[in-house]
């Protein structure tokens, strides 16, 4: 596995574009609307800013609202999401997707539960 992306959940993503644009020298990568979300990515040498505006009521709405805006999760990439999957549980780790579901980029993705991962909401991504 390696790193692919941080997603950061923002009320402004072409906003927060244009500041990591100039703050990190970094460049839009991909736009698209997913779902109940205006999804942003800026790419890095070695992965992405994920940025994540919610259009409608949704997790990342919800997530705005408990905590403000920030870092939401991190994405590892990996080869086989199903086999990522198995073995983190097989090591005891709680999974909020037990299968893969269709994500930004027309990626496989799952998520694991930020309690078996020391309060980091984890995904994997196929690809």
């Amino acid at each position: 596995m390696r790193f692919d992306h941080a997603g950061v959940a923002t009320e402004d993503a072409e906003s927060l574009a244009f500041r990591y644009e100039d703050l990190f020298g970094c460049e839009i990568a991909h736009e698209e609307r997913f779902g109940d979300l205006k999804v942003i990515f800026l790419g890095l040498a070695d992965g992405y800013f994920e940025l994540l505006e919610p259009r409608e009521e949704g997790t990342i709405s919800q997530f705005l609202e408990s905590n403000g805006p920030g870092l939401h999760h991190i994405a590892l990439r990996t080869d086989d999401v199903e086999a990522a999957l198995d073995d983190a549980a097989d090591v005891g780790v709680e999974l909020i997707d037990e299968e893969p579901r269709p994500g930004a980029w027309g990626h496989e993705v799952a998520f694991l539960h930020p309690e078996s991962t020391g309060g980091v909401l984890v995904e994997f991504v196929e690809g």
